[in-house]
């Protein structure tokens, strides 16, 4: 697992052994989510919910995000993202959040341009976490979910609707974006 481009091409990023709670998010995933939002990612306020490893904060922050906010509940996850922030050269860009989602995201007070979802699978997460998060985002937000393949996601949340589904083998990404007001005001 290494970050695909930007300031820390290369870079490797590790991950949490030993348990399965932490499922990586595949590189080929991983270069389809940002092929499909690469313009959109400079500047941006970030957050990676459910960070895992962080690699997909971390990858924002290579290719030009402002800065990323990393929650997790998981001590070792927290642990791992820390490292891989360290070694990729992004502490100062970088806040890690110890909190489960649903505090987190009741408490904090920041405002996103960009959000990733990629929680356990099978457990529901992304359907919980998605209302109080549309509240959460900016009006140029985007919302990238992974999710198991045959996980079906509203079609729109808050002032978010889903633009585009990816499927890659079991793998399924939900890409949602701002609602547009259709009358122009």
């Amino acid at each position: 697992m290494q970050v695909i481009t930007g300031l820390a091409r290369g870079k490797k990023l590790i991950t949490a052994e030993g348990t399965e709670l932490v499922r990586p998010t595949s590189q080929k995933v991983k270069e389809a989510i940002f092929s499909a939002i690469q313009f959109e990612i400079e500047d941006a306020e970030v957050l990676d919910l459910f960070a895992g490893s962080g690699q997909l904060g971390i990858e924002a922050l290579s290719r030009g995000a402002k800065f990323c906010t990393f929650a997790d509940s998981s001590p070792v996850s927290l642990k791992v993202v820390r490292e891989n922030i360290r070694n990729t050269g992004f502490t100062d860009q970088s806040e890690v959040v110890n909190k489960p989602f649903g505090a987190f995201l009741k408490l904090t007070n920041r405002t996103f341009d960009l959000a990733f979802l990629d929680p356990p699978y099978g457990k529901k997460l992304i359907q919980k976490a998605l209302p109080e998060l549309a509240g959460k985002m900016s009006e140029r937000g985007i919302i990238v979910c992974e999710h198991e393949k045959e996980c079906v996601l509203p079609a729109k949340v808050g002032n978010f609707e889903i633009k585009r589904v990816l499927n890659h083998g079991i793998v399924g990404v939900t890409i949602y974006r701002f609602l547009e007001d259709k009358d122009g005001q």
